[in-house]
């Protein structure tokens, strides 16, 4: 696909893979538009990004999509690539029973409803473009899950079954289907201080999937997630086994 001239919605894009996907989506010659529900970290990535465009959305709240499909459709018509990248993670104690579940996040909303109902939302205008893309951010756990965070495994997994359903009714259309999957990377995501000091730059995973993207690659798997894509392929069990053997 063409990285370049296009017009990027970007959900949770202020911080994170998000603003980092901005960054270079804007540097590579697009128009970039970010949406985040903390319009404090709106403000703060339009101060550092020249250029980039805001809109204030809680992707987990209908009348917020609405809100948002309406804007870019009056602002810019010539929206074609939609990344759902927002994204929220919660450990969960299931031996507690519902006392156990996290209840100050809402994982399955903002990572599987929200892409599931932006991608239908946007689906009928990309079909009308020449070029389009949607682009989901899934996870290395989505394959091999930690079994500490099973409500954040079970979306991403979800959401990547979604994504192969995607590419495969839009083949013989404009719409190309990719999913970026990350490995652990230095953002905020759950609250993780230790994921800021051992993750993957966001900027250095931002240009491997800019470049794969160009190539036509549509399964992106980053750095460490590539072993656990394979390693769910080759031997599950080892590679759960592994993954969750500190817990």
């Amino acid at each position: 696909m063409n990285i370049k001239g296009n017009t990027v919605l970007i959900t949770g894009g202020a911080t994170g893979i998000g603003f980092a996907l901005a960054e270079t989506f804007l540097k590579a010659g697009n128009v970039v538009i970010i949406c985040g529900r903390r319009q404090n970290k709106l403000d703060a990535a339009r101060n550092k990004l020249r250029g980039v465009h805001t809109f204030t959305c809680d992707v987990t709240k209908k009348a917020d999509r609405q809100a948002l499909f309406r804007w870019t459709e009056d602002k810019f018509p010539g929206l074609n690539i939609l990344i759902n990248n927002a994204g929220v993670q919660g450990f969960a104690d299931l031996k507690k029973g519902l006392q156990g579940l996290p209840h100050d996040v809402n994982e399955i909303g903002t990572n599987l409803v929200a892409p599931i109902q932006l991608s239908a939302q946007f689906t009928p205008s990309f079909l009308k473009k020449d070029a389009a893309a949607i682009i989901n951010v899934t996870s290395g756990l989505g394959f091999v899950p930690i079994a500490s965070m099973p409500i954040y495994c079970a979306t991403k997994a979800a959401l990547h079954s979604f994504t192969l359903s995607q590419r495969r009714q839009f083949r013989n259309t404009p719409i190309l289907v990719f999913e970026i999957i990350p490995p652990m990377v230095a953002t905020e995501l759950g609250g993780q201080e230790s994921a800021t000091a051992r993750g993957m730059n966001p900027a250095v995973l931002a240009d491997e999937v800019l470049n794969a993207i160009a190539e036509d690659k549509f399964e992106i798997p980053i750095g460490e997630a590539s072993g656990l894509v394979e390693g769910s392929k080759a031997n599950f069990e080892a590679t759960f086994q592994r993954l969750n053997s500190w817990g």
